[in-house]
């Protein structure tokens, strides 16, 4: 599975404004809303869901990264955005060390293998120093986009 076929290239999100965990996945699911991912009555249970996942234990995951995910009833196909914030978020992080870059996956509970092969590519390619590197310092949707395309193109992991 790659990037291409779940981050909604609409969604991706420079710069965050939010400055506590809540708020950036609100945040998010606003973005994957305005694209037109998710329906508007559906904002409020899949942000209550991905909460009640990150109460499981937070799925920021150190280096400054957090990949928030949930399984929700009200999307038919695997939906997820991108987003940095440059202060960084405290994110409860595994290291403790505030999250700069985060992955937003949302997917169908009736698609698990999908939910997985998105996680499992998501942290593949985030484990390339250089990848995460770039990606926090993108200016634009552009820029965010032109790399994950790259890492689709296996030109960050080996």
């Amino acid at each position: 599975m790659k990037f291409a076929d779940f981050i909604s290239r609409e969604a991706v999100r420079v710069e965050l404004t939010a400055d506590d965990k809540e708020g950036v996945i609100r945040e998010m699911v606003q973005a994957l809303v305005d694209a037109g991912k998710i329906h508007p009555e559906d904002f409020e249970s899949i942000v209550q869901a991905v909460l009640k996942r990150e109460d499981l234990g937070s799925t920021g995951i150190g280096r400054g990264i957090a990949v928030p995910h949930t399984k929700h009833p009200s999307v038919e196909r695997l939906v997820g955005t991108v987003a940095i914030s440059s202060e960084g978020v405290d994110f409860d992080s595994l290291d403790g060390e505030r999250v700069n870059l985060f992955v937003l996956i949302v997917s169908p509970p009736d698609r698990p293998g999908d939910h997985l092969r998105a996680l499992e590519n998501v942290s593949r390619q985030l484990r390339d120093d250089t990848f995460c590197r770039f990606l926090k310092q993108a200016r634009n949707a552009e820029e965010i986009l032109q790399l994950l395309d790259e890492a689709d193109n296996n030109q960050f992991v080996s």
